[in-house]
């Protein structure tokens, strides 16, 4: 029912705090040692990791996790195949990464050694951390789940303070390795401390045609899903200054973190919804009612806060970041559409329509593209802005559409 749904949103939300003010110091730690140029180049390259990144596992974290909800006993089963599955595919696109990401290198002065730090940390640690968190959330442990997540945060928060007390020669350079070794230390610490190991590598397998069949959905799923929250800054890295670049990329992270409760609201949801999202059609379309009507009036709340308290970022990111507060109020105009993007796209998930939440966040993807190539050349970080409320909008309608559309043939022929 609702109350236990909202009982575990409760608690997740405030593990969920902890991670946003963890996520909070490294970005005005690690904003204030680079400055807006160069933590521009940053946000872009690690954007670009965290997108190809979540492709590594090729779905296999989402099928573990909605195995492991149904029947808990499919753990060491799904994870046969698909902690092999990420090592591999990982390891390849790694590879892919740093061919791609070679375009930084002329363009801003990003170093090799810079971006395969970056890369290993999203693309081959990252990702085995999925398996961790979702067994938890598989299990309706949604806290605990989270406490799992927020290892690396508080590794990260470590190397960004140690970065910003010795006042490195090549600050980029300093955070990056850093970043490699605090998710290094985090996922040894999290595997040490797991309840129950994983498969030895004398158990390891491929996985067969069909376990790549059900896994592919999923992957195009993640992809789709990180793509709207990442590649903006990508984006912006090529698109906009480097100055402008960095405002954009400082304010994208702000409007990110405050959708943090809604998400915390969706994992509470995810494991019945995988369970029931099927064989109680009217009692889950009230449940995804009462979770659209929370995440717009929660979304809307925070939009007004966010607005009336920007001009205090200022202070907060330092003389450098000077803009700054217009650009999180002309990013407030994304945040009710974000909220309900990532609610729509989380339950067509849970419902079996991975497909379809594939699809409104590709063509959300397009419209962010599109916008921000005619709108960035006369506007600058503002026309960046406006393009990414566009392309959450857009994502926003598209997915409650589908979802209206999926519940209605599921309640019919049952009505029939």
């Amino acid at each position: 029912m609702r109350g236990p749904i909202a009982l575990a949103t409760l608690r997740t939300s405030l593990i969920l705090g902890v991670r946003l003010a963890m996520q909070a110091g490294t970005l005005l730690l690690v904003a204030r040692v680079l400055g807006p140029e160069r933590f521009g180049e940053f946000a872009g390259v690690a954007a670009l990791a965290v997108v190809i990144g979540t492709l590594s596992s090729f779905g296999t974290n989402l099928v573990f996790l909605g195995e492991v909800s149904k029947e808990p006993g499919r753990r060491m089963h799904v994870l046969a195949y698909a902690l092999p599955t990420t090592l591999l595919c990982g390891t390849l696109l790694l590879a892919v990464y740093l061919l791609f990401a070679g375009v930084y290198l002329s363009a801003s002065g990003v170093s090799l050694m810079v971006l395969l730090a970056i890369g290993a940390a999203e693309i081959l640690l990252q990702p085995l951390f999925a398996f961790l968190s979702n067994e938890h959330l598989a299990m309706e442990r949604i806290a605990r789940s989270q406490v799992v997540i927020s290892l690396p945060l508080v590794m990260r928060l470590l190397a960004a303070s140690l970065v910003f007390m010795v006042d490195a020669a090549d600050p980029l350079a300093a955070f990056s390795f850093g970043y490699l070794i605090a998710s290094a230390i985090a996922l040894s610490l999290a595997t040490a401390t797991s309840s129950a190991p994983w498969p030895t590598l004398r158990d390891w397998r491929l996985p067969s045609r069909s376990e790549l069949h059900q896994s592919s959905g999923y992957a195009a799923l993640a992809f789709t899903a990180c793509g709207p929250g990442e590649i903006d800054k990508t984006l912006a890295a090529v698109l906009l200054t480097p100055s402008s670049s960095g405002l954009y990329a400082a304010g994208t992270r702000v409007i990110g973190a405050v959708t943090l409760p809604v998400i915390a609201m969706l994992l509470s949801a995810l494991p019945r919804l995988f369970r029931e999202g099927h064989t109680q059609p009217r009692e889950t379309t009230r449940l995804l009612r009462w979770i659209l009507v929370a995440a717009l009036l929660y979304s809307a709340l925070i939009t007004a806060v966010l607005w009336l308290a920007a001009p205090a970022f200022m202070g907060l990111f330092g003389p450098g970041y000077e803009g700054i507060s217009q650009m999180i109020q002309w990013l407030c105009l994304a945040v009710p559409g974000m909220a309900l993007r990532i609610a729509a796209g989380s339950m067509l998930m849970a419902l079996g329509r991975p497909w379809m939440r594939a699809g409104f966040e590709i063509a959300g993807v397009i419209v962010l593209l599109v916008c921000s190539l005619m709108l960035t050349g006369r506007l600058g970080g503002t026309g960046m802005a406006v393009a990414l409320a566009c392309a959450e909008w857009t994502m926003a309608a598209l997915g409650l559409a589908l979802i209206a559309s999926a519940r209605m043939r599921a309640i019919r022929p049952r009505a029939a």
